[in-house]
């Protein structure tokens, strides 16, 4: 009664309903209850603030579990988008950042950095098969030699090398490029083999299709002129300089990471190794078609 007292001598007459202290209590809870339905509504954040996922929740967002549906996905190719990986490939030349831009649009979708379609590693792998049999007919190979070939390079320098670098540039970013207070969210491993993968396609086109319609006229049969050393070890500056730059860029996207900057320090070394090899006449494409034969002997 005092309450409704109160409204009386302030409002003149008898029609209040409730007491105002109430009142503003009622309208702010309403006001947080629209507010969370709100935030309801907006993308998933890295993690929640206050408390954890729910047991289903975190089981889906185990590595093991995004591996199992990225595997399952190999079996399943009307269920890849081709067309995307297409255009991955096309701007991986042109203009990478864009392709890492998308890489933060699935972070902000379905919270992970990682591919979740293996399309573009099976369009990987066709580019691989392919120019690795154009390189047997290059190279006058015979068809088990060219098999051989094949099965190096698709299982030694494409998926070993890629395990080994990638598992080494995941250990190496989270153990010294990782910002202090984000400690909590390390680099996923299979972003780390993304990058790779994303780094390795251009190196690939340039080295291993490119070079093919030099190598015979130019790079090999004129091996000890310097037009042919200049022209072979030009690709292979082109190849690695894309491969840094590409790699510097997958890791530069990541918040959580600091002085990423550090990852184009090969450059300089790079660029002295092209200049040394000029002077002293060392053919980078004539070593490797030496090794690619020795191999399958």
């Amino acid at each position: 009664m005092q309450c409704l007292s109160a409204s009386w001598s302030l409002t003149g007459s008898f029609y209040v309903f409730s007491c105002p202290e109430e009142l503003f209590f009622t309208e702010e809870k309403e006001l947080s209850s629209k507010n969370r339905r709100f935030s309801s509504t907006m993308l998933p954040t890295t993690s929640p603030q206050n408390g954890s996922l729910s047991a289903r929740d975190a089981a889906r967002h185990t590595a093991g579990a995004k591996r199992y549906k990225y595997l399952r996905r190999l079996l399943h190719f009307k269920a890849m988008d081709f067309e995307f990986a297409v255009w991955q490939m096309l701007y991986l030349f042109t203009s990478p950042q864009r392709v890492y831009r998308n890489f933060h649009y699935r972070k902000q979708t379905k919270d992970q950095w990682a591919r979740d379609d293996p399309a573009f590693l099976v369009l990987l792998s066709i580019w691989l098969c392919v120019s690795t049999v154009g390189f047997g007919l290059v190279l006058d190979m015979g068809f088990v030699e060219t098999l051989k070939l094949l099965l190096w390079v698709v299982f030694i320098d494409c998926i070993g090398v890629g395990l080994l670098i990638s598992t080494l540039m995941w250990f190496i970013t989270n153990k010294y490029l990782l910002k202090p207070p984000s400690k909590d969210y390390d680099v996923e491993w299979g972003y780390a083999f993304d990058v790779h993968l994303n780094a390795f396609y251009p190196l690939l086109v340039i080295l291993h299709f490119l070079q093919l319609f030099f190598i015979n006229h130019i790079v090999v049969i004129n091996s000890d002129w310097f037009l042919g050393y200049f022209v072979g070890n030009s690709l292979w500056l082109t190849a690695i300089s894309y491969y840094l730059y590409i790699t510097f860029l997958g890791y530069n996207a990541l918040p959580q990471l600091q002085n990423t900057v550090v990852l184009l320090y090969p450059f300089a070394l790079l660029v002295l190794l092209y200049i040394l090899s000029l002077s002293l006449g060392w053919n980078f494409t004539k070593g490797l078609c030496w090794f690619y034969k020795y191999r399958v002997q």
